[in-house]
């Protein structure tokens, strides 16, 4: 009598993620990796991300290298992949998450060329304000190390 093989563990499906990145940016790239390394599947824009991000809603105060679009909302920058999960998960009423700027220390900002460095960041939960085009912003993690 011939045993049934063990089924391998289901593992869950990659959760999609469109990204919008300059295609000369090495940082978007190491960002990206993490990403799909942490579960998520990326389909990548090499077209700059500042027509997208204005279309979102985004101001350029919040802005960052790279935009994505993940699940319904706007990750705009480096922001932790666990973050995006967190998002995901909590399912909050917002437009999405932003880590503005490029900080040494953030995800895809962290590489050998940095000597470890990690500059404190926020993680910001963005909101529409009633009043126009405006935002309104809270921190929804904060990484101090």
């Amino acid at each position: 009598m011939a045993w049934p093989l063990p089924s391998p563990r289901a593992q869950p499906a990659p959760t999609p993620i469109e990204v919008w990145k300059d295609p000369n940016c090495g940082c978007c790239k190491d960002w990206i990796a993490l990403m799909e390394q942490a579960g998520f599947r990326a389909t990548v824009h090499d077209s700059g991300n500042q027509a997208v991000r204005a279309k979102l809603g985004l101001p350029l105060r919040l802005g960052s290298c790279h935009t994505a679009l993940v699940g319904g909302y706007l990750v705009e920058g480096h922001v932790p992949p666990a973050d995006v999960r967190k998002l995901l998960q909590q399912k909050p009423k917002a437009l999405g998450i932003a880590v503005p700027g490029m900080p040494i220390g953030s995800p895809g900002m962290d590489g050998p060329a940095y000597g470890g460095r990690k500059d404190p960041f926020d993680v910001l939960l963005v909101t529409k304000t009633g009043s126009g085009s405006d935002v309104s912003t809270r921190v929804f993690s904060a990484y101090r190390d």
